[in-house]
């Protein structure tokens, strides 16, 4: 799932005016980005697995947290994780977002990137993420990493 965010941002940020690189850390905090960088948050449609039970679900607005710096040309991007709510003591579950999906998250990014740090108009995207399958069931907070870090959008 890596190599898909990996070459999206490739492509994505090849008409850049610098060599940028994008990896994924989960040690990044929301809201409190490194000195130097600034941070872009963008949730979309993304589904999970239960590594321990095998259970599926899917969420509508998984957040991905992405912080970047033109000194360092460098993104480093959290995907927020959920829990199963059918084990006790269930793990963290990272997300499988689609190839479309990731595309449409990349390319907003790039667009706060150009924006930011090469002070370009590049005019708004108006592409959304895709919703696949069927959403049933309200938002479980308290299985969401999103609502314990203080960032989702779905949490009441």
């Amino acid at each position: 799932m890596e190599d898909q965010w990996m070459s999206v941002f490739r492509t994505r940020a090849g008409g850049l005016q610098d060599k940028w690189t994008l990896r994924m850390d989960d040690s990044i905090q929301p809201q409190r980005p490194d000195l130097g960088f600034f941070e872009y948050m963008k949730g979309s449609f993304a589904e999970f697995r239960c590594s321990g039970c095998g259970h599926r679900w899917a969420s509508k607005r998984v957040m991905v947290v992405f912080h970047y710096s033109r000194d360092a040309a460098s993104v480093k991007a959290r995907r927020c994780k959920q829990e199963c709510r059918r084990c006790n003591g269930a793990r963290n579950e990272m997300p499988t977002f689609s190839h479309e999906n990731i595309d449409v998250m990349v390319e907003k990014l790039i667009e706060k990137i150009k924006i930011r740090c090469y002070g370009e108009n590049t005019g708004k995207s108006n592409r959304a993420s895709r919703f696949f399958g069927n959403i049933k069931g309200p938002h479980e907070n308290a299985h969401c990493e999103a609502c314990q870090l203080g960032i989702c959008q779905q949490g009441t």
